[in-house]
C-alpha cells in the first residue's frame, strides 16, 4: 500500500485493468499451442522428426518460458498503482527501481476520459490529468472504472479548493411576506 501524508485520506487505489495481462499472455499461450501441436503431429512417432528426449525437452523448455513470462507480466502488472487521496494523485510504477508522479489534487484542471468499445464492454479506460504547470497531460492508461476515477477527482478537487456544495438540497426560501403586499 502507497504510504499517506499526515491527515490524508485514501480515496481510490487501483492497479491497471486485468486485460493488461491477458494482453500480455497472448504470445506464451500461442508459443504453448505451437509446441503442443508439432509434439501431436510433425515430432511424433509416425513422422520422421521423432526424437522422444527432443519433445520431452522442446516441451519442458516451453513450458518453462510461458511460466516465467507469465511471473514477470504479473509482477509489472502489480508494480504499477494509481492512488487517488483528498489531496493528490499518485502514479508509482517499477520493480527494481521506483518512479512516483506525484499531482496535488489542487492543481488538476481538466480530467478526460477514453473508452473504446471493448473498453466499455469490460469497464478499463484511459485517464487523461491535465494539472496547471505540467507539460501536459498525465496518461493513465488500462484503468478500472476511469468515469469513477475521474469524478472522484473532481469531487476531491472542488472540495480542496473549498467550493463543495452542501451534501443535503436546502429548502426554498420562505418569503418574509406571505401575503404579498
Amino acid at each position: 500500500m502507497s504510504k499517506l501524508l499526515p491527515g490524508e485520506n485514501l480515496v481510490l487505489q487501483d492497479h491497471p485493468h486485468w486485460i493488461t495481462v491477458v494482453k500480455s499472455a497472448v504470445v506464451p499461450v500461442v508459443l504453448l499451442v505451437v509446441v503442443a501441436v508439432a509434439d501431436f503431429t510433425i515430432l511424433g512417432p509416425d513422422y520422421g522428426f521423432y526424437t522422444p528426449n527432443l519433445r520431452k525437452v522442446l516441451s519442458a523448455l516451453v513450458i518453462a518460458i510461458a511460466l516465467l513470462w507469465f511471473i514477470v507480466v504479473w509482477i509489472r502488472w502489480q508494480s504499477i498503482t494509481y492512488v487517488l487521496t483528498d489531496q493528490r494523485i499518485k502514479l508509482e510504477s517499477g520493480v527494481f527501481g521506483r518512479q512516483e508522479k506525484i499531482i496535488p489534487i489542487d492543481r488538476v484542471q481538466d480530467c478526460t476520459t477514453k473508452q473504446s468499445l471493448i473498453g466499455r464492454i469490460l469497464g478499463y479506460g484511459r485517464v487523461e490529468v491535465d494539472a496547471a504547470g505540467a507539460q501536459g497531460a498525465e496518461v493513465l492508461d488500462h484503468l478500472p472504472k476511469p468515469g469513477e476515477f475521474r469524478d472522484q477527482v473532481f469531487v476531491q478537487s472542488e472540495k480542496r479548493r473549498g467550493g463543495m456544495a452542501p451534501s443535503a438540497p436546502s429548502a426554498a426560501p420562505v418569503p418574509s411576506n406571505p401575503s404579498g403586499i
